[in-house]
């Protein structure tokens, strides 16, 4: 896939931009605070539903308006579309494919991003959250219709806990919550699904994500990956980490809901009295190791970064082998800065052979030369092109 143009209306601090981009490596260069990031944000929102920087939507509307509106042509395959998506201060998104309605769910079906940011390395560092939403992206961007079942989830799991908090509230008990089982059932269809669809993803970046980290540290460190599930009846979200055996790794839809509804069973007590849902994937934590050990709290700066940059090359080149419609766009957004010498330029090296690679950076000599193409200078919501230069 390839973005031939973005044009942005009241995105962030653009009152209208338009950004033309070629095949091969494209350069942003310009100081922090200028813009670079809002357009490599942009791109990235038609891909994921969402930003690498904000949990909300509406922090990406220009202050003092009810919308902003992001466009691409795209280049996918044979054919050229043109998304389309309007983002709401308040209420709905609104999305158009080729000028004709559609739902939101279907812009990652065409556009297709994988973003390296500093950012990232809070995925290694931060909470289980940082990591469910590397993966959640990643399944919107395998699969968009999942999208729409991560969005459904999340809706019961406000209406569930809404409901315990208010039996908590009254003084409800164990059984007397009748209407419980209601919302129940439906956290366990949804719920499944996102922890079947994680399961997988994992057992699949594996391998790309050892070849990865391989490639960019220069060291074969045994990088590995596993879901602790809340469904095993511990709670990552609290620090108690229960992983899958080697027997359900393989875990069915079917054996996933019986473990779900007796995880929720043997809970429901803590639950009533916390006013909590405490079972489900929005409890759920994605373990990274290196050497054995687990890269949060053990790992060294170096080799969090490394773990880091891996997975991202390893969703990359997932995403790369499974798509008919040719590689995902790269973006690899100030990213250069936090590298030292030698991972700036393993890291150049792995990436410089897709077909579109976006890099912003506030100091052009961050670039290794195998990026250093197409320039674009960025100058307080200006955009200038070198190449317009070199015209006149």
């Amino acid at each position: 896939m390839i973005v031939e143009h973005l044009n942005l209306v009241d995105f962030r601090n653009y009152p209208t931009a338009d950004l033309s981009l070629l095949p091969g490596p494209n350069v942003l260069v310009g100081r922090n605070g200028q813009g670079k990031t809002n357009l490599a944000e942009a791109v990235v929102f038609l891909a994921t539903l969402g930003s690498h920087r904000v949990s909300s939507d509406a922090p990406m509307v220009r202050d003092g308006l009810d919308f902003a509106v992001i466009r691409a042509r795209l280049s996918v395959g044979d054919r050229r579309v043109l998304a389309e998506v309007q983002i709401n201060r308040q209420g709905s998104n609104k999305a158009r494919i080729n000028g004709s309605p559609a739902k939101t769910s279907e812009l990652p079906r065409y556009a297709h991003v994988v973003l390296f940011a500093p950012e990232d390395l809070q995925i290694v560092r931060g909470d289980p959250s940082s990591r469910r939403k590397f993966a959640d992206q990643l399944l919107i961007q395998r699969a968009p219709r999942m999208a729409a079942v991560l969005g459904d989830y999340d809706r019961v799991l406000k209406q569930r806990t809404a409901l315990l908090k208010s039996a908590r509230a009254r003084g409800i008990r164990g059984d007397a919550l009748t209407t419980l089982e209601v919302w129940d059932d439906k956290l366990i269809a949804l719920g499944t699904e996102i922890i079947y669809a994680r399961l997988r993803l994992a057992s699949d970046l594996q391998k790309p994500l050892v070849d990865a980290y391989t490639a960019i540290a220069g060291a074969d460190h045994r990088p590995e990956m596993e879901w602790a599930l809340s469904v095993s009846g511990g709670d990552p979200e609290e620090g108690q980490e229960m992983v899958l055996d080697g027997a359900d790794r393989a875990l069915s839809l079917s054996k996933g809901a019986e473990m779900f509804r007796a995880a929720l069973i043997a809970k429901r007590q803590q639950e009533l009295d916390r006013g909590l849902t405490l079972v489900g994937p929005h409890r759920d934590d994605l373990i990274l190791r290196v050497r054995d050990l687990p890269v949060k709290g053990y790992a060294s700066h170096g080799e969090s970064w490394s773990v880091a940059l891996s997975l991202r090359l390893a969703s990359a080149e997932l995403l790369r082998a499974e798509s008919p419609a040719g590689d995902p766009v790269l973006i690899l957004d100030d990213v250069f800065a936090e590298l030292d010498a030698d991972r700036r330029q393993r890291l150049a090296a792995l990436t410089a052979g897709y077909e579109q690679v976006i890099v912003t950076a506030a100091v052009e000599e961050d670039i290794p030369e195998a990026l250093h193409r197409h320039v674009v200078r960025i100058h307080a919501g200006t955009i200038s092109d070198d190449r317009e230069a070199d015209d006149e």
